[in-house]
């Protein structure tokens, strides 16, 4: 039975508590918050606490905080014989100030009430020795199908691609949004081609998933477009966006 102890109340951490519980050979044996009242959800549920010296031994200790209170939230556990890490992923696994330490970075947006199904949510691990990482990937896979061996180096790049493909281009439906909503359009007439654009990439690498006016070089929509838009910002965002496509479609116009 591998023992878990969650520091943090947040998304990732409810997210996480939620996807532990009820699997054989784990169990989150507490979980510890600053603050009282941001434990009382998890309070029926298992031990809790808002005072580090309480903190329970455990096999594994899973810091779901934000990226800057990681490291003042691993200095509590130094003296911790357990495995130390963090949900990060753009922090390194050296902000971790104890003695074995790595990561455990489930690749995927969380909402507060909105539940999601970790069997297909990717699941990044680093550590420092091949035994932690057995360990981890042991963990892991009680909850995923998608584990990753994956260095703080790359984990890093990886972070960085999925704001591109999700805090970008969530950004991007939100000024669609607008444009819809100034027109009294509802934006539903958006989302079949929201997932159709999305399903397309099962099958299709991005590049070849691409269509639109800057692919095919069509100067006088793209203008038409510009002139529309309003806002400075907006059409900034259409032109450099706009620019880019042109120039990783170069070779086919």
């Amino acid at each position: 039975m591998l023992s878990i102890v969650l520091l943090g109340t947040g998304n990732v951490a409810h997210h996480l508590f939620d996807a532990f519980s009820n699997k054989d050979g784990i169990q989150v044996v507490q979980v510890f918050g600053r603050s009282p009242d941001s434990l009382l959800s998890f309070a029926s549920k298992s031990e809790t606490t808002a005072t580090s010296k309480a903190i329970l031994d455990a096999d594994v200790y899973i810091i779901a905080v934000s990226d800057d209170a990681i490291s003042e939230v691993s200095k509590l556990l130094k003296n911790r014989k357990g495995l130390v890490v963090h949900t990060s992923g753009s922090i390194p696994k050296n902000s971790i100030k104890t003695k074995r330490k790595g990561v455990f970075y489930p690749l995927q947006t969380f909402t507060n009430g909105k539940k999601v199904d970790f069997t297909g949510i990717p699941i990044c691990i680093e550590a420092e020795t091949n035994n932690d990482v057995t360990l981890l990937k042991e963990l892991a896979t009680t909850i995923s199908e998608s584990v990753y061996k994956v260095s703080s180096a790359q984990r890093e790049k990886l972070h960085l691609a999925a704001v591109f493909v999700n805090n970008f281009t969530n950004h991007m439906y939100a000024i669609g949004h607008q444009v819809c909503q100034k027109e009294e359009l509802p934006f539903d007439l958006l989302k079949p081609l929201i997932k159709e654009t999305a399903d397309k990439l099962r099958f299709l690498s991005p590049e070849d998933a691409q269509t639109g006016p800057a692919k095919r070089n069509d100067v006088l929509t793209m203008q038409k477009h510009l002139g529309i838009l309003e806002s400075p910002i907006h059409k900034k965002i259409y032109q450099l966006i706009s620019e880019s496509i042109k120039e990783n479609n170069e070779e086919k116009l």
